[in-house]
């Protein structure tokens, strides 16, 4: 990975910023994205960490909800980083390559499901307008109830984060395409 602040090593981070590192490493299996930026912090990477393990592995959430959600806020913030590790993973967990393409082109998916198409509704309204219209919101409680509700608000506002992380530091696998720099874009 690149970045435009020096990437943190292991060894030179105090005793509670190893701490911080084996617990990601532990949980994702890789220190990619913002968490490079944040070890510079060990007191925000910390809870950072712990809130993004929440959001990412145990929401109530399907992994294919939330890798929309993630691709959903990367193509807001036009997040190369936050793009390039997610559009495989949501691939994996069964988002058709038809939808991650209309959503890095700005249309429309085609989605197989009433709750996915609910979660775009909901992320792309909040997105756009900071905020969630009552007809959004009411559907959207009906269909997922409060506690998934707050959840899915909680997984766009974390990766909002990390997307203004990664844009912030210029973080992004070096050797792969910035999906957003395409002329076609």
């Amino acid at each position: 990975m690149i970045s435009r602040i020096p990437l943190v090593k292991r060894e030179q981070l105090s005793p509670a910023g190893q701490d911080i590192y084996a617990s990601i490493l532990s949980t994702r299996g890789s220190l990619e994205g913002p968490f490079l930026a944040w070890l510079h912090s060990p007191g925000l990477a910390a809870p950072a960490e712990k809130l993004g393990a929440f959001c990412r592995y145990n929401t109530s959430l399907k992994t294919v909800e939330s890798e929309l959600l993630i691709l959903l806020v990367a193509a807001h913030f036009r997040c190369c980083g936050e793009w390039q590790i997610h559009a495989t993973i949501a691939s994996g967990a069964g988002l058709d390559s038809a939808s991650i393409d209309a959503i890095l082109s700005g249309v429309v998916p085609t989605l197989p499901s009433p709750r996915l198409s609910m979660l775009y509704a909901l992320c792309t309204e909040l997105l756009r307008h900071n905020g969630i219209s009552q007809t959004t919101f009411a559907h959207a409680r009906d269909m997922f109830g409060d506690q998934a509700l707050v959840e899915t608000v909680g997984v766009i506002g974390y990766y909002g984060f990390v997307a203004m992380t990664l844009n912030a530091f210029e973080i992004r696998f070096a050797d792969h395409n910035d999906p957003f720099e395409s002329p076609a874009r």
